[in-house]
């Protein structure tokens, strides 16, 4: 027992000492938090909705862009099931007026064997008992594929889920800022983000849809065609601001490139070459085999990455890439490179969603709920250091101590965290204080279990630490698998909660072993007692 290592005592003292001063700039007032030395860490924890307000945006989709995207991937899909037919099934171009797709089958004797290849890539409409797409053969030899209303309906409720989503995503990857994000209607979402004075960076990174597109350069387009926006068959322009030839537009085929739903991750990072901020992707096994083939078949060929509709860059394919990565680079500064990679990194918005609203949003708990609760919380707390003193005397001052210290633990590592406090994370909060107090009620009933058996001061401090400590350990196991499950399965102030119970019960178990035993075994060394009062 009093055999304590220096080093272990600076480290113990080091982690202290780092998370008192991470704790408290959130634990002074705002007049005097200014007065803070810039030196020192400045991170704070953020007040949920419920405690401080926050920001309020309201998103709105256009069902417009559902169904026309709908189209999109419809002829794509309808043109790779028909050359993939045995024999293969020849059409015409693939018009979109009137919102439908049509197409002419160029041997009418295939016509009935097209209609049955496409009818799989139609599905029924929930339990609405339609279809999601109508379809006609017309005029002997033209298919026509019309998309149903209660298709329609279901295609927008999907993609408003996935946006809601996508939404979370963006806003909170971690799950500490609680952020409350809930549809509305049928395309509107309402997200209110808490402790979030300025909402324009929110507004960024929720306007941005991040549909990112490798598509080839359509080498046959006429400088002139394009700049009267006139694109020819199978292309379509696209703005391209940064074009090192000074024109305005670029021409791309529409049709074979790779999306950004194949990418499994994005980062931000730096040309090794330029040093400039560039966006590194890695395509998961399919999209990495679909870029590999589209830079085998055209070395020496532009391509467009397209983000959202504009052209960021085109470079030219010098040789194939294999490897499954690349890099997006574009008049980025870090900021703006980190957020297109955490946009990436979410997913693509499956439609674009427009802010409609946006104002501040006052607390949900009236000031006299939140000055009750916290004097309720510091009766309690009082109460319970009181009891340790009357009932372990030195022992209880210095689990007090571990106690308090690991309030401050805490508090820093959530403002490292940048997490936001709410009413369930304040349950986390006070559940881990009481997790620290039983575990050294274990210790400390253990000592007093083993002097009243007989044994020395020093053994029975040494043997009451160590077999208190598999207790506390097995028992905070079970805490751990709760939190993580709520973690995983939970959203919005769950997930906080289970943020907040997971970093306090590391904190407690940590204080209430190692930290007391430390000030354990310097008073031993120091005072040599003979009897201890427990």
């Amino acid at each position: 027992m009093l055999d304590f290592p220096r080093w272990k005592t600076l480290s113990i003292s080091l982690i202290l000492v780092v998370g008192v001063l991470l704790a408290i700039p959130s634990l002074l007032p705002a007049g005097v938090a200014q007065y803070y030395p810039g030196f020192l860490p400045q991170s704070k924890i953020n007040l949920g909705l419920d405690l401080s307000g926050g920001s309020h945006i309201l998103l709105e989709a256009d069902p417009k862009d559902v169904a026309e995207l709908r189209l999109q991937n419809m002829e794509e899909t309808v043109r790779g099931v028909l050359r993939a037919a045995k024999p293969r099934i020849a059409i015409g171009d693939i018009s979109r007026e009137g919102g439908s797709l049509s197409f002419l089958i160029r041997d009418v004797s295939q016509v009935d064997a097209a209609r049955e290849a496409i009818l799989p890539l139609t599905s029924g409409a929930g339990l609405t008992g339609q279809r999601d797409w109508n379809i006609d053969v017309r005029d002997t030899s033209r298919i026509v594929l019309t998309p149903t209303d209660a298709g329609l309906d279901q295609a927008l409720d999907q993609a408003m889920e996935t946006a809601t989503e996508v939404v979370r995503k963006r806003i909170d990857e971690l799950g500490t800022r609680e952020p409350t994000i809930i549809r509305q209607g049928d395309d509107r979402i309402v997200v209110q983000v808490p402790g979030l004075d300025d909402p324009e960076a929110l507004k960024q990174l929720l306007g941005q849809t991040a549909e990112l597109e490798f598509k080839l350069v359509d080498l046959n387009a006429s400088p002139e065609d394009i700049a009267a926006g006139r694109a020819p068959v199978g292309s379509e322009i696209f703005p391209y601001p940064d074009n090192p030839t000074g024109q305005a537009s670029i021409a791309v085929r529409r049709l074979g490139g790779i999306r950004g739903d194949k990418l499994t991750n994005a980062q931000q990072s730096f040309d090794q070459q330029t040093n400039e901020p560039v966006v590194s992707i890695t395509f998961d096994r399919e999209g990495g085999a679909r870029f590999a083939r589209l830079t085998q078949e055209n070395v020496n060929k532009p391509f467009a990455i397209i983000l959202d509709g504009e052209v960021l860059s085109a470079p030219n394919i010098n040789e194939p890439i294999l490897g499954g990565s690349a890099q997006i680079s574009g008049s980025f500064t870090t900021d703006s490179a980190n957020a297109l990679a955490i946009s990436l990194r979410s997913g693509a918005l499956p439609v674009e969603l427009k802010v409609v609203e946006e104002r501040s949003v006052g607390p949900d708990l009236g000031q006299e709920s939140i000055e009750l609760g916290l004097l309720a919380g510091a009766v309690a707390t009082f109460a319970v250091l009181a009891f340790m003193i009357i009932t372990y005397g030195r022992f209880g001052v210095y689990a007090n101590i571990a106690l308090i210290l690991n309030l401050f633990l805490i508090i820093g590592v959530m403002a490292l965290m940048n997490a936001t406090l709410t009413l369930p994370g304040i349950a986390g909060f006070i559940l881990t204080v009481g997790a620290a107090v039983d575990a050294n009620v274990l210790i400390n009933e253990r000592i007093r279990e083993e002097r009243n058996n007989g044994r020395r001061i020093i053994q029975a401090i040494e043997v009451g630490y160590k077999e208190a400590s598999r207790a506390i350990f097995d028992a905070n196991i079970t805490n751990v698998i709760a939190a993580v499950l709520l973690f995983l399965f939970g959203s919005g102030p769950v997930r906080g909660f289970a943020v907040v119970l997971l970093i306090g019960i590391a904190t407690s178990v940590w204080t209430a072993v190692y930290v007391t035993r430390m000030f354990v075994a310097l008073w031993l060394r120091r005072e040599r007692p003979r009897e201890i009062n427990i």
